[in-house]
């Protein structure tokens, strides 16, 4: 049998019956890795730090022979630890395993004749990671057919692009992507965020999974900052010169609605979360929506913040570039989703 190594772009194009192994160490894979990457690695985080001191500080010669010192024991826990991955597969027509590491080096290719070897048909990525890297920042240089849902908090926007995509229109739910809804309370029962790097991973993948360049992509209007990541500056910028579809509904029906989505929350989170925005909330309003929560008073502890972050939104519309001109408002009596899409999709191709 051989090796083959396959571009990136290659890798994208091949059919679902893979396996992609990263051989990285734990903690290069834990900070960000090819989405739907299995870890395998050759090497522990002690391991490669031992192995790197001697490759700087003697030769590349005992590196290699300390390296194969770690890596002989390891084989077969290796080769078992797949076989045990592919019986648990729900998808038993994995037939091809694609191994990288950080740039396509010693260590892909130390995994790659090992599995080689023992009868599987193997691929590894040309560069590795790094390479994989290069084409998730060119990703984001590209320029994409977007359209922006846009509203004040609470318009259910979020709703619209999973009700735009069940209607089969191409979404990227930045949020969903992020973990996180994009408020001070939007950490509040969801996972850990990911890394920025991982994010952009993440993100790079979705835009590129798209492969019409022509019809739409609809994107909610978000803040650059997303909880603790970064929409990356390049698709930022080129966001900000995209038509906003931005739907007008009544301060009720919007407080109704974040009451029924936020109000199940514990309270105590809710609290912490007031007090992160508190400087720029200020002192009277922290007090007295933290007060309204203390005695269970949702309705009017919310209503406080839905007004701060109604400000919060229409400054941030303010400071669109200059030629910035092209927003729609579209006036909705509630916060229907399936209805507002209706709407949306009406005037986008009429």
């Amino acid at each position: 049998m051989s090796i083959t190594k396959i571009s990136i772009e290659t890798w994208l194009t091949l059919p679902t019956n893979h396996l992609l192994i990263d051989v990285r160490s734990p903690s290069e894979y834990n900070k960000a890795h090819i989405p739907g990457a299995y870890n395998l690695p050759l090497l522990s985080d002690e391991e490669r730090k031992i192995i790197g001191t001697l490759y700087k500080q003697e030769s590349r010669q005992i590196a290699i022979k300390k390296g194969l010192e770690f890596f002989g024991p390891k084989m077969r826990k290796m080769v078992e630890e797949i076989e045990r991955y592919l019986r648990k597969s729900t998808d038993a027509s994995i037939n091809t395993l694609i191994i990288h590491c950080w740039r396509g080096g010693m260590r892909s290719a130390t995994v790659a004749w090992l599995f080689d070897l023992y009868g599987f048909k193997v691929y590894t990525i040309e560069g590795g990671y790094k390479k994989f890297r290069h084409w998730v920042l060119e990703i984001f240089t590209q320029d994409y057919p977007i359209q922006i849902v846009g509203g004040y908090t609470g318009s259910a926007k979020t709703d619209m692009l999973q009700e735009l995509h069940k209607l089969g229109e191409n979404i990227i739910d930045l949020e969903n992507l992020a973990n996180h809804k994009g408020s001070a309370f939007g950490a509040i029962g969801m996972p850990t965020q990911p890394s920025q790097e991982m994010f952009e991973n993440k993100l790079a993948l979705a835009l590129s999974s798209i492969s019409s360049n022509t019809t739409p992509i609809w994107v909610e209007d978000e803040s650059q900052r997303i909880g603790l990541v970064n929409i990356p500056l390049t698709l930022w910028n080129q966001l900000r010169t995209k038509q906003v579809y931005f739907f007008d509904i009544p301060f009720e029906e919007r407080l109704a609605y974040l009451i029924a989505i936020y109000g199940i929350l514990p309270h105590n989170k809710l609290a912490e979360a007031i007090l992160r925005i508190q400087k720029r909330l200020g002192g009277l309003e922290t007090k007295t929506a933290l007060q309204f929560l203390e005695d269970k008073n949702i309705k009017e502890s919310f209503r406080i913040l839905l007004h701060y972050y109604d400000k919060l939104y229409l400054k941030g519309l303010k400071n669109r570039p200059i030629s910035f001109q092209q927003e729609m408002t579209i006036s909705s009596p509630n916060c229907n989703s399936s209805q507002n899409v209706a709407v949306l999709l009406k005037k986008f191709y009429r």
